[in-house]
């Protein structure tokens, strides 16, 4: 096993950094252990690990299929190596990734995320690893597995809670929606893998400049949307504004190959007389048309 902080793969691949408190997450031992379907077809289907290697990929003669073009015949193998779990590319066209890293051959952690063409698996392993499960059952019904921002479901929740507090305490609140400009281009000229490598890092620029009680979530393929509990418009802009310029300037990568990416924003504040949900978020979605007419890469409100 590598220590906490690094791991060794081929020398031409990656070296992937864990992310996270140096210490804690433990190394996967002889402990029960299943991988979890976070994103793509079967969300939530459960594949236990035993002792024997668990090979991934199209073929129906794979322990795990997932019948995708992205993915090869035979993709990449799990196995048991005596101190824990272990994943090994099979020379694979698009190649695996743990935790968005390219890899050969790595050693597992609890929590790592392994990539299977546009499929993604959650690695868990534990002494209570049914509890773990259930778990991950209840985050998957409020998160989308690839951004790692919320769900629309919990949008939906989530704004028709902001409407009734808005309307019973009389304290106001935003929407922002934006979603990226001219998508379809970035999965015509670079594939749906890099599309989806786009849409993960966005998720996770945008996350982290957000307030804690900000409501980031996805809504569509390439929509999302921003619910700001008490603030103005003034300050719902100035969000807006500083995520527009964030986003490009940014640098989005995929596989060494840089991909130019820029946001549209439409926002909206609550205002009485929307006595709905959807009037919010009609609101919102004409300023962000506007935007795009007005030639995209921009706020409007």
């Amino acid at each position: 096993m590598t220590d906490d902080s690094e791991r060794t793969t081929n020398p031409n691949k990656t070296v992937v950094t864990v992310v996270g408190p140096s210490g804690t997450r433990k190394a996967s031992g002889d402990r029960e252990a299943c991988l979890v379907v976070i994103y793509g077809d079967d969300l939530g289907r459960r594949i236990p690990l035993g002792h024997e290697p668990t090979v991934i990929g199209r073929s129906a003669r794979c322990d795990v299929q997932i019948d995708q073009e992205s993915v090869s015949r035979n993709h990449c193998r799990l196995a048991y190596n005596g101190r824990g779990y272990s994943v090994e590319d099979l020379d694979s066209t698009n190649g695996t990734y743990v935790n968005d890293d390219l890899i050969q051959t790595i050693d597992l952690r609890d929590g790592d995320q392994i990539k299977v063409g546009r499929t993604i698996l959650k690695f868990i392993v534990g002494g209570n690893i049914e509890l773990q499960y259930h778990e991950e059952i209840y985050r998957l019904m409020t998160v989308d597995g690839l951004t790692q921002v919320h769900n629309k479901r919990y949008f939906d929740e989530m704004l028709e809670r902001e409407l009734s507090r808005a309307r019973r305490y009389d304290r106001s609140f935003c929407l922002i929606l934006f979603d990226i400009d001219h998508f379809k281009q970035i999965n015509d000229n670079f594939g749906h893998l890099a599309g989806d490598a786009v849409l993960r890092q966005l998720g996770t620029l945008v996350r982290s400049h957000v307030r804690r009680d900000d409501i980031v979530a996805r809504t569509g393929g390439e929509e999302f949307a921003i619910i700001t509990p008490e603030i103005s418009m003034t300050g719902a802009m100035e969000l807006a504004r500083k995520l527009n310029a964030m986003v490009d300037e940014a640098v989005f990568e995929f596989e060494g190959t840089r991909i130019d990416v820029t946001i549209s924003l439409g926002v909206a504040q609550w205002v009485p007389e929307m006595q709905s949900t959807q009037a919010v978020i009609q609101a919102a979605d004409e300023k962000l048309y506007e935007a795009k007419r007005s030639g995209r890469n921009r706020v409007c409100g």
